[in-house]
């Protein structure tokens, strides 16, 4: 039995004992009168008593009834603490009582409004924590998809992605006209077998950071590096015209920033050496390309090809582009040989341009309004050379 049980059988019995003593004192009181004062039994006297034994049983059912309705209020307000829900009391009671009743019916009512109002902030709690966990899910998504890219695009082109909410857009496999660029380093090999390994990589390393920050300012997307060459893709995130104009402008500050980098090991009395850039625009298949253990993100097609023979027809400090390029690049940058490749497998020559690197000075700043030739107007100076074999 616990201890509440226990406080209500109590409160009972106290009740009954007080009705009890209420009822029987007033009968003993008056047979000790009878018996101690010799009171002869008159009229007057029987009358006397019946009138006061009558009103002592009114008074005690008046009492009794009192006392069963609060037993009873006592009994039903019990269940707050039995019941996980709490119910009204409906009770027909008299005078304060029914005011009790009434203000336990008010407080089981603010209970129970107050109750729902839990409930209802617990569900909303439960759909604030279901939205927590996505969020953290999709920030947890968007880290390592930003991570990923960031191997091969520079950051705006990345916040682009991530504001076009297409995080399938770097995996998708498609045909595109696109811009590749390769930039390698001329006698390579001469120049690292004179030198201690550590330097070696030393050197690669502060090559590859800057014409890397180059390619991924202009919006160009790195590729691979082979050894000591780099090639990068530009326009695959936009119009072919665009790409051209990108490629282009990191290939001039490209060289420039190479120079700057040559002047600077040459004060310092280390190896120096000169790069060469081959770029090529045209149709290729975008995609990942490996096996199973290792997929990566590249450009295949004669595009590509092309693109890098090109580069091993420039010299140190060159930039030699594919018709195509010619054709869709800014009227700011400026050619001045017209050059012949002999392909494998193609019975005409193919023909390509080198950059006049001079006359082009001024664009390494973008032109605000970009304007492009025409296929009629290919070149602005032209001169035949000797056809060169790939």
């Amino acid at each position: 039995m616990t201890r509440e049980q226990q406080k209500a059988l109590s409160f009972y019995r106290r009740i009954r004992i007080s009705l009890g003593l209420m009822g029987i004192l007033p009968f003993l009181l008056v047979v000790y009168l009878f018996l101690t004062e010799k009171i002869s039994l008159t009229n007057s006297v029987v009358l006397y008593s019946a009138l006061i034994l009558f009103s002592i049983l009114i008074g005690f059912s008046l009492l009794r009834q009192s006392a069963d309705q609060l037993s009873m209020l006592a009994r039903e307000t019990a269940t707050l603490e039995k019941s996980e829900t709490v119910k009204p009391v409906h009770l027909h009671i008299d005078g304060e009582l029914q005011d009790i009743a009434t203000n336990f019916n008010a407080l089981v009512d603010r209970l129970t409004r107050a109750n729902h109002d839990i409930q209802e902030q617990n569900i909303q709690l439960l759909r604030y924590a279901d939205d927590l966990a996505h969020s953290y899910d999709q920030l947890k998504k968007e880290e390592q998809l930003r991570t990923h890219l960031s191997r091969y695009i520079g950051n705006d082109l990345i916040e682009q992605i991530m504001q076009s909410n297409d995080d399938t857009l770097l995996q998708k496999n498609h045909r595109k006209v696109i811009t590749v660029m390769f930039a390698d380093i001329r006698s390579f090999t001469a120049i690292s077998e004179q030198m201690e390994p550590k330097d070696v990589v030393a050197m690669l390393n502060e090559y590859f950071s800057i014409m890397v920050a180059i390619v991924f300012k202009h919006n160009g997307m790195l590729d691979k590096f082979v050894g000591d060459q780099l090639m990068a893709v530009f326009g695959h995130m936009s119009d072919k015209a665009r790409g051209v104009e990108d490629g282009l402008l990191a290939a001039l500050e490209m060289q420039e920033a190479a120079d700057q980098l040559m002047k600077k090991r040459a004060k310092n009395r280390q190896p120096t050496f000169l790069v060469g850039i081959g770029m090529n625009t045209g149709h290729a298949i975008i995609g990942n390309v490996g096996s199973e253990n290792r997929m990566d993100y590249t450009v295949i097609g004669d595009t590509v090809n092309a693109g890098a023979r090109f580069e091993t027809l420039a010299k140190g400090g060159e930039i030699i582009i594919g018709e195509q390029t010619s054709i869709l690049r800014p009227r700011s940058i400026k050619l001045n040989k017209r050059l012949k490749l002999k392909v494998k497998n193609r019975s005409m020559p193919v023909v390509c341009y080198m950059v006049d690197r001079k006359g082009c000075m001024d664009t390494l700043q973008r032109p605000e309004n970009s304007t492009h030739h025409l296929p009629g107007s290919l070149i602005d100076a032209v001169h035949e050379e000797v056809p060169a074999s790939c």
